[in-house]
């Protein structure tokens, strides 16, 4: 897979999350793709003071990318 369709993969993922984040007054972002296996995203908005951000992170973000791109190894939130 390119660099390319793995960035479109990865965004069709935060696609498929975006709605639930919006729903809560949040967002997110891409920032980077490490090494073409390390996945850097930020949240926004609401998400940004949320307790239980590092679940949605582990159980949501991480899952639905690795669904799309399964050579994805990590999810990692930056502030």
């Amino acid at each position: 897979m390119t660099h390319e369709e793995l960035t479109f993969n990865i965004e069709k993922a935060l696609e498929e999350i975006r709605p639930f984040l919006n729903s809560d007054g949040g967002d997110i972002k891409l920032v980077s793709i490490d090494e073409e296996k390390h996945v850097k995203v930020r949240f926004e908005g609401a998400c940004i003071g949320c307790s239980v951000n590092q679940m949605t992170l582990k159980a949501g973000v991480e899952t639905t990318i690795k669904k799309y791109a399964p050579q994805i190894e990590t999810v990692e939130n930056i502030a």
